[in-house]
């Protein structure tokens, strides 16, 4: 017992200095990311501008709810909504092909293929939906739809990567016994890849609406159409209510999907 131990020592204290070093590097990292911010201290005006926001919360603009003017409350909330199904419901269906494309599915090391299109997904993801947006506006022009096209291309780079990742974790046991009774390549598409992964594709479609409903709550401030635009111009013009209606709007709704994708998904998987 006592040779045991003292083979075991070697292999523990590597052990530890390997923990000690992840350990200071990433303090290390810390303080080089603290030492490289600017801090120009606390405005004087935080504390007024904090408390505001926090009235016009317990104090919101009920007025604002429905109007049927079509620029109030409800109006702009299901604006978003639909922002965010159109968007992540394109991005679902367009992340198919660039899925297969990249996941690797052979033994190999380097596979072109999927090298490939793993860097198309790595390009699509590098730009931020909000830089997308502002493109968007541009081309097209201010309002939904430009933010309907930012949603939708950012998250092709999103799903994609993840339902690449699904169809390299397949199961291979439904595919090994088409291939035994002979079927062809479409019909192990069909018949045991696509329902295998289709459950996974959808939890993951569920789980990027709700992160399409909060980013489609914040496009607007750029003129992408939604909430986001009321909400900036509430915040101009220190309507402080109005801003506290808003966010309420938005907390609900982030809310009640969150919860409803999550009920959703645990019936999925």
């Amino acid at each position: 017992m006592t040779d045991m131990t003292r083979r075991d020592q070697p292999g523990l204290k590597q052990h530890q200095q390997r923990w000690l070093f992840w350990g200071v590097l990433i303090v290390m990292i810390y303080v080089w990311s603290f030492l490289g911010l600017e801090f120009t201290g606390i405005k004087a005006s935080a504390g007024e501008v904090t408390r505001s926001i926090i009235a016009g919360i317990f104090h919101p603009d009920w007025q604002y709810v429905y109007d049927g003017s079509g620029e109030d409350l409800i109006s702009l909330i299901i604006q978003t909504l639909a922002m965010a199904f159109l968007g992540t419901f394109i991005s679902a269906i367009l992340s198919i092909p660039f899925a297969f494309w990249a996941a690797r599915t052979g033994q190999t090391k380097l596979h072109l293929r999927s090298s490939s299109g793993k860097f198309v997904l790595i390009l699509i993801r590098t730009f931020p939906e909000i830089v997308l947006a502002i493109m968007f506006i541009k081309a097209v022009g201010p309002g939904s739809f430009a933010g309907v096209l930012a949603v939708s291309i950012h998250s092709i780079g999103m799903l994609g990567k993840l339902f690449s990742e699904s169809i390299e974790n397949i199961d291979a046991g439904p595919s090994e016994a088409l291939i035994s009774s002979g079927a062809n390549r479409s019909q192990i598409l069909i018949f045991a890849t696509l329902p295998t992964v289709l459950p996974e594709f959808m939890s993951y479609t569920l789980y990027r609406f709700e992160i399409a409903v909060r980013s489609a709550s914040i496009l607007g401030m750029v003129g992408a159409g939604g909430i986001g635009t009321p909400l900036l111009f509430a915040l101009q013009t220190r309507a402080w209510s109005r801003v506290g209606i808003i966010l309420l709007g938005i907390i609900i709704t982030v809310t009640l999907t969150d919860y409803c994708s999550g009920m959703i998904r645990k019936r999925l998987v």
